[in-house]
This record gives structure tokens, C-alpha cells and sequence, in this order.
């Protein structure tokens, strides 16, 4: 009976002991991590938080839909424009790179025909048509240049909204009448309006990049 009892103590023991090295191994990765896993976890958790808000909050039905084929032919003419551009600032070449634009996929840090995001589709319109080089984030953008009233606006303008809570967190460029050229997360690059009640409810301000 003796032997007995201390085969299965012994065999609890065993089985307490080998999960404890269990625990052991399993829980110190999470100590041994390094800051940059740590950090790059968190910027993926943060961006497709961001990318999913902006969905979600843009996919809502508007009341100024923008017909964009009609428009980007009256854009493309270099008649009957309504509104004033900046000096400094070649209206032709940059209304035929962001046009050239219209209907490239949203794609978050993009850059590229291949997908854009919203400050990156500023950047690369700007660095191409006017030799500018923008911040690359839209809240560095949202603090370069002179800021401006919306009634003040003018072609090339930059244009910011807050789509997440994040102050600024969208950017667009202000072509004529209220529209502005951006990169949708649902639409991919195309022309809206600043009348629409989804962005000018979002509205957080203009600035003039060039000729300021």
C-alpha cells in the first residue's frame, strides 16, 4: 500500500512539475519580445483599426453624388473655370495627374497607380505636377503652408476631414464649385463634394502649399 501511495505522488509530482515548465516556456516569449515586434504588432492592430473605421464611415449614403466621368471631361477643358489658382502653381499639370488618378484603389500607405492612400495620392500629384514634396502623413500636411477659410478656397488646395475621430485624419485636393479630388478607402480615387453632408459635417480646415 506504501509503494502505492508513492507511485502516484510521484506521479502527480511529475505531472506538476511539467506543467509549470509548461507555463514557463509558453508565457516568457510575451517577456522576451523585442520593442520592435512589440511596436510593429501594434502599428498593424492600429492601421487596420483606421483603415476599417474610414470604410465603414465613408460606405454611408451621401446627398451629393458626383457624376466623375461627365466631370472629369469638363475638368480636362481648359474653358468656363470658375475659381482662381494660386500662384506658382501650373493648374493644367496638376488637373492631369490627379485626373489621371480617378479610379486607382485605395490602398493604405500606398503611393502609386497601383493603390494609393489619401496623403499619398497628395504627395505624388504634388512631388509629379508642381516639383512640391509634402510631409507624407495627412496631419504633417495638415501643418505645412498657410491655413485658409473655405470660402477662401482656391485650385490645389489642400482640403482635411475627420473620418475617425483622429484630427485630421483624410486629405483631398480642391479642384472648382465645392469638389475635391481624394482617395476613398470604398471608391479609390475619385471626386466629391464638400457640400455632401458626410464631409461637411468633417470639415477641419484648408491650406495653400504653394503660392501661400
Amino acid at each position: 500500500m506504501t509503494n502505492v501511495l508513492f507511485i502516484r505522488h510521484a506521479f502527480i509530482a511529475g505531472i506538476m512539475f511539467g506543467v509549470m515548465l509548461l507555463g514557463c516556456s509558453s508565457s516568457s516569449p510575451r517577456f522576451r519580445a523585442s520593442d520592435t515586434r512589440t511596436e510593429r504588432v501594434v502599428q498593424d492592430e492600429d492601421e487596420f483599426r483606421f483603415a476599417s473605421k474610414i470604410k465603414e464611415e465613408t460606405a454611408k449614403e451621401d446627398d451629393k453624388k458626383v457624376d466623375v466621368n461627365s466631370l472629369q471631361k469638363k475638368l480636362s477643358q481648359k474653358t468656363g473655370y470658375s475659381n482662381a489658382t494660386p500662384k506658382g502653381l501650373n493648374r493644367d499639370s496638376l488637373l492631369l495627374d490627379a485626373v489621371s488618378f480617378l479610379g486607382v484603389p485605395y490602398k493604405y500607405g500606398g503611393n502609386s497607380k497601383d493603390g494609393v492612400d489619401c496623403s499619398g495620392l497628395t504627395c505624388s500629384v504634388y512631388e509629379t505636377a508642381v516639383k512640391k514634396k509634402l510631409p507624407r502623413s495627412t496631419m504633417e500636411q495638415y501643418q505645412t503652408g498657410a491655413p485658409i477659410e473655405k470660402s477662401e478656397l482656391q485650385f490645389g488646395d489642400l482640403v482635411f476631414f475627420d473620418t475617425t475621430g483622429r484630427k485630421p485624419s483624410h486629405v483631398g485636393i480642391y479642384v472648382e464649385d465645392d469638389l475635391f479630388v481624394h482617395a476613398s478607402v470604398v471608391s479609390g480615387v475619385t471626386i466629391s463634394s464638400l457640400e455632401s453632408t458626410y464631409y461637411k459635417n468633417r470639415f477641419v480646415g484648408a491650406r495653400r502649399v504653394v503660392g501661400e
